[in-house]
């Protein structure tokens, strides 16, 4: 299979942003930003069991995330809403049949340190799963190096409340002056119950609070799981396996609260395919990736419900939510 154009971030070209009209602005302006040098790494596939190597390569302005299939010639699969084929476990994306899936820990930790635009390397079908977090994206984000660029950041700015529901999961995204998750989740575990943490996506607060937190799953699924050709590769090195009275790893939790830790990092990994920060609140409720997609659906068809900004650098320092 060649090479295919590279396609934008946004899957939908209905307007152009609003750009700045004199030096004055620009220069109050948040820059785009990609990495300084490409860097890699290697893992197995969570679901599919496979060996993966994955290297992270900078990109112009404007262009996004976009994974190219190594294996097939350089495919490209642009990392955007319209692609989502699948989101039960984790979120696949396909483009004319070509499938990569897993990608929410890689995009997660894109998005929460501030690189806008890069290539993304793979070798095989699945992202590695590394030890169930975004840390070990996060480090080699790190090792590379994040580098301005001369346009300005584009953001979407929430203008009205929208909200997605079933059943008693529910999530939504509301406006607000800066990027926010605020999550519940409520599990029948002892180790889980009902938690509760909002973060506020600035200040290093994702490497610091939410890189770190693994993915979760419990014994009483795991064979229904694999019967379903799912977590052929999980183990308790990339993952924290639950009992029903407490958990088959003896290292522990990192966080008392890692779990919704996670979600929050789930959320933001999905929520990098609208292709751009957001200054909203997203609220979330017992959701999962079938939401988060939904959501995001719902709120590209609802056209006055945002807008696509050049995003302003902050007046201030925005506060650092920690709330549980």
């Amino acid at each position: 299979m060649g090479n295919s154009s590279t396609a934008r971030a946004l899957p939908i070209n209905l307007f152009e942003p609003k750009s700045a009209d004199n030096k004055e602005r620009q220069s109050t302006l948040v820059k785009q930003t990609t990495l300084k040098t490409a860097v890699e790494t290697s893992g197995t596939g969570l679901h599919t069991a496979v060996p993966v190597r994955i290297r992270l390569l900078p990109a112009p302005p404007d262009t996004g995330y976009v994974f190219r299939r190594t294996d097939l010639g350089g495919f490209e699969i642009p990392a955007t809403v319209e692609l989502v084929a699948h989101c039960g476990y984790a979120t696949t994306l396909m483009r004319t049949g070509v499938m990569l899936s897993t990608v929410e820990h890689l995009l997660s930790a894109l998005r929460g340190l501030g690189v806008d635009n890069a290539f993304i390397e793979v070798d095989n079908l699945e992202i590695p799963i590394m030890d169930g977090s975004a840390e070990a994206f996060a480090e080699m984000i790190e090792e590379a190096g994040v580098v301005t660029q001369p346009l300005a950041r584009r953001a979407l700015l929430v203008r009205e409340k929208i909200s997605y529901e079933q059943g008693e999961r529910r999530i939504s995204v509301e406006p607000a002056d800066s990027y926010q998750i605020d999550c519940l989740i409520d599990f029948d575990h002892p180790l889980i119950g009902v938690q509760h943490r909002t973060v506020e996506l600035a200040n290093g607060n994702f490497s610091r609070e939410i890189a770190s937190a693994r993915t979760f799953g419990f014994t009483n699924e795991i064979e229904a799981l694999r019967r379903a050709n799912l977590i052929r590769g999980g183990s308790l090195d990339n993952a924290i396996v639950l009992t029903p009275e407490g958990m088959l790893n003896e290292s522990g939790l990192r966080f008392t609260d890692e779990f919704v830790r996670h979600k929050i990092l789930d959320i933001i990994g999905d929520f990098a395919l609208l292709g751009m920060p957001i200054l909203g609140k997203v609220k979330a409720e017992r959701s999962g990736h079938i939401m988060h997609a939904g959501l995001m659906a719902k709120l590209l068809r609802v056209r006055s419900a945002w807008d696509i900004v050049d995003m302003p650098v902050p007046a201030t320092p925005p506060a650092c939510l920690t709330l549980r």
